[in-house]
């Protein structure tokens, strides 16, 4: 195929030899795509002859031995190499190999290399370089960034611990997109570049104060400094970026002060976490001009502040996380109806000083009452905008009994956390409209009455914590056939009757029933047939109050259909999870 001028044959099993013409003239390729296959064999020394190629793919090709790069010196108009996943030779490292000198783009994540390329310095035309993935340590060198065209620069996941220069040794640099998240940096954070578009620096140990020079950097869209020390106050200039500013990720570091009322009319930001820091205050209401914001994170601080329902004006939220503050009072008002939060699926208020009760209708307008995707396709929560950086939401889940950080949000699930406040009265037979819900937490609180009968509905239920409440009654007997159920306690309440015999509940742990004096059957000791008694069995009474609900319910809100069954959908989209348990010198998982 002599007119032949792009080959794609990535992400096969390809293995074998390759073979070329003999003579380079023949060849007109000029973008070749190998990667992601299984060659064995020596197929370097043939692809050396096509002269003519400016794109080159030759990632994660499981070849048996390093690669040496002088085998690219023929190919004189090469632009594009992409070598990730490869060994290298570790003399090429060191010396001015001679690689082909017009590379514009480079690729060499997980290449197991353990110094900085001393190659690059002549590589005028470089715009792109990837070390990530690798164990470079030391000090990332002062000539790098007097690349003339260097625009992108991915350092991540490596070993640096600082920059060789001053403090301004990034300030005249061209890049514009800049990753040196989870390294071992310390120290200042220098100034950043003046073209800056896109800064992540998560999981490093930078100390001081958040450079006020960034705010000079007009461009800035994301801006992810979580997981570092850094201290003093949130700079009041980040409103300067109302026009470009969509993700501000501050979490974890030791930040004091209020989170400032910057926000202006039009202010683009879709993202904002400022958890795990010592701000006090109170939610700044110019909040409510980021139309755009899904993501709102402001747990473990010292804010001081009533429910934010002024916040149901944003049409996009969908996440609200409060968690460990000082809020206080009602999250329900009198005569206002359900919570109206148009799009909100998670909902994270625990371990705050929240009171009162919720009427029954109180979730018949939730966003999580369908298991459907985000309208633009997209299955995890972040910032998908910019091809060449992923950023992804994170937040806080007690799940399952254990209290872990999840990342990868996804878009169409929904998680509810009450606990550890002073809520009180019944829990509400609406909750069973929430077809979307895979966690609920409602412990540690004083919630009484019965369990809804209507949670048999939750079919994507996946944790259920009743734990610490005043609960009467029985156990409903529909939680048995909630397939995807793996965790439930309802301990220290006062509930009564025969545990459910079902495989999900009958496989919990005991400690998961005690302290309910009244309750018998497996996997408790105390057996339902001691006496001649017959089974504890759920109140008519209750039963028709549950009819009647349900009856205002479908009159209310046309469509909603308690028997729907999702699980064909759960099947196909079940939840990813890269979780940790929350601890001082944990990484954030990608």
């Amino acid at each position: 195929m002599p007119f032949l001028s792009y080959l794609d044959l990535r992400g096969n099993h390809l293995i074998g030899p390759i073979k070329v013409p003999n003579s380079s003239s023949s060849s007109r390729l000029e973008h070749l795509f190998l990667g992601h296959n299984h060659f064995q064999g020596q197929i370097l020394k043939p692809i050396s002859k096509l002269i003519t190629l400016k794109d080159l793919d030759l990632s994660f090709l499981n070849v048996s031995n390093p690669i040496d790069l002088r085998i690219f010196t023929s190919l004189k108009s090469l632009l594009n190499l992409e070598l990730s996943g490869n060994n290298l030779l570790a003399a090429n490292l060191s010396s001015d190999s001679d690689i082909p000198p017009n590379l514009y783009r480079l690729m060499l994540k997980n290449c197991n290399i353990s110094e900085f390329p001393k190659f690059l310095k002549t590589l005028q035309n470089l715009g792109r370089i990837d070390l990530s993935n690798n164990r470079i340590k030391g000090k990332v060198p002062e000539w790098l960034w007097s690349l003339p065209r260097l625009s992108i620069v991915n350092l991540s996941n490596n070993s640096f611990n600082g920059f060789e220069g001053s403090a301004e040794i990034l300030l005249n640099s061209p890049v514009r997109l800049l990753d040196l998240a989870l390294n071992k940096f310390t120290g200042l954070f220098p100034k950043p570049p003046h073209a800056l578009n896109l800064l992540s620096a998560w999981n490093n140990s930078f100390t001081g104060n958040i450079p006020l020079t960034i705010c000079n950097r007009s461009s800035l869209s994301a801006l992810d400094l979580s997981y570092n020390n850094f201290t003093g106050s949130i700079p009041q200039c980040l409103s300067k970026f109302r026009s470009s500013l969509t993700t501000v990720n501050l979490r974890k570091n030791n930040l004091e002060g209020s989170l400032p009322d910057i926000f202006y009319d039009g202010a683009l930001l879709r993202s904002l976490d400022v958890g795990y820091n010592r701000l006090t205050g109170k939610l700044p209401r110019s909040l409510l001009n980021c139309t755009s914001l899904k993501f709102l994170n402001v747990d473990n601080n010292r804010i001081e502040d009533t429910f934010p329902f002024w916040l149901k004006a944003l049409p996009h939220l969908q996440v609200l996380t409060l968690r460990s503050n000082k809020f206080y009072g009602p999250i329900s008002l009198p005569g206002q109806g359900p919570l109206a939060f148009p799009e909100l699926r998670i909902l994270e208020i625990s371990d705050n000083n929240f009171t009162g009760s919720l009427p029954p209708n109180y979730f018949v307008n939730w966003k999580a009452s369908s298991l459907q995707m985000n309208k633009d396709g997209r299955i995890y929560m972040g910032d998908y905008n910019n091809p060449e950086y992923n950023y992804e939401d994170t937040t806080d889940l007690q799940y399952k009994g254990l209290f872990m950080e999840h990342k990868k949000v996804l878009t169409f699930y929904s998680n509810i956390d009450l606990s550890g406040n002073r809520f009180e009265g019944q829990i509400p037979e609406s909750i069973g409209l929430l077809k979307a819900l895979i966690a609920l937490n409602l412990s540690n609180n004083a919630f009484t009455g019965h369990i809804p009968l209507s949670l048999e509905n939750l079919k994507a239920l996946q944790s259920l914590d009743l734990s610490r409440n005043q609960l009467s009654g029985t156990i409903p007997n529909g939680l048995k056939t909630l397939s995807f159920l793996a965790y439930i306690n309802v301990s220290h309440n006062q509930l009564t009757g025969e545990i459910p015999q079902g495989t999900q509940i009958t496989g919990q742990p005991k400690s998961s029933f005690e302290g309910n004096a009244g309750l018998c059957g497996l996997p408790l000791e105390q057996s339902c047939f001691r006496t001649n008694a017959p089974p504890i069995q759920q109140p008519e009474q209750e039963e028709e109050e549950i009819l009647n609900w349900k009856a205002v319910v479908i009159g209310c809100v046309p469509g909603l259909l308690f028997g729907l069954t999702l699980g064909h959908t759960i099947g196909l989209y079940k939840p990813e999870w890269l979780v940790k348990i929350i601890g001082p010198d944990k990484r954030r998982i990608h």
